[in-house]
C-alpha cells in the first residue's frame, strides 16, 4: 500500500486517528528508519573492507570480482537511501500529525488534522514520492501545507539552529579541527544546550 493510500484510503485514515494511534505508527516508522540506516551503515563497512583488500589485492580476476561486489554495494546503498529518504518524509508527515492532534490551540482551526483536505494530501502524496524532493524541501513544503510554521516549537519543526549546530561539530571533526571525539561531544551538547536556553534568557 503507498503512503498516500494509507493517508486517505484505508480502514482508518491517517487524518482521523487519535494521538496514540499516531504516535504507534511514528514509533513503527521510526523502527523502519533506523534499520535502513543501519543497513546503510553496514554496507559502508563492508566497501571499506572490500576496497582495502583491492588495495593488496594483485590478481586480476579477483580484483575484478571485488570491484563487481563494491559496486553491487554502492547500487544497494544508493537504493536503500531513496527509500530512506521517502521513510523520513512518512516520519515527518505522521510526527506533524500527532503535534497538531496534540497541539490543537497552536494549529488554530485551519490546522485540525480532520480538516487536512484530500488536496493537501495528494500535494504530500506526491512530495514523500518524488526522490529528487529531500527531507528538508519536504518538511518545509509540509509545514506550509499544514500551516504550522513557526506555530510549532522550533525545536520540533526539524533541524533547528541547536540542530545545525551538531553538524558543525561534525564538520570540524572531518576537517581535523576537532580530533578527540569526546571533546567534540560535549562542545555539541554544550552548543545545543545553550541554544536552548537562550530564548528563556
Amino acid at each position: 500500500m503507498g503512503f498516500l493510500e494509507w493517508l486517505t484510503k484505508r480502514k482508518k485514515p491517517l487524518s482521523q486517528m487519535t494521538r496514540s494511534e499516531l504516535r504507534r505508527q511514528e514509533l513503527l516508522l521510526e523502527k523502519d528508519r533506523t534499520q535502513m540506516l543501519n543497513k546503510i551503515s553496514k554496507l559502508g563497512k563492508d566497501k571499506e573492507t572490500l576496497f582495502e583488500r583491492g588495495t593488496k589485492e594483485k590478481t586480476p580476476e579477483i580484483r575484478r570480482a571485488l570491484a563487481q561486489e563494491f559496486e553491487l554495494r554502492t547500487t544497494e546503498q544508493l537504493m536503500i537511501a531513496r527509500q530512506l529518504n521517502i521513510r523520513s518524509k512518512e516520519m515527518m508527515t505522521v510526527s506533524r500529525l500527532r503535534m497538531l492532534r496534540e497541539n490543537p490551540d497552536r494549529a488554530g482551526s485551519r490546522g485540525k488534522i480532520g480538516l487536512v483536505s484530500e488536496t493537501d494530501m495528494l500535494r504530500l502524496g506526491k512530495l514523500i514520492e518524488t526522490d529528487a524532493v529531500r527531507s528538508e524541501v519536504y518538511q518545509e513544503r509540509l509545514d506550509e501545507i499544514l500551516k504550522i510554521g513557526s506555530e510549532i516549537d522550533e525545536g520540533a519543526a526539524g533541524l533547528s539552529d541547536a540542530g545545525q549546530t551538531v553538524l558543525n561539530v561534525w564538520e570540524k571533526m572531518d576537517n581535523g579541527a576537532i580530533t578527540d571525539q569526546s571533546e567534540a561531544f560535549e562542545e555539541a551538547d554544550r552548543s545545543v544546550r545553550e541554544r536552548h536556553a537562550a530564548p528563556e534568557a
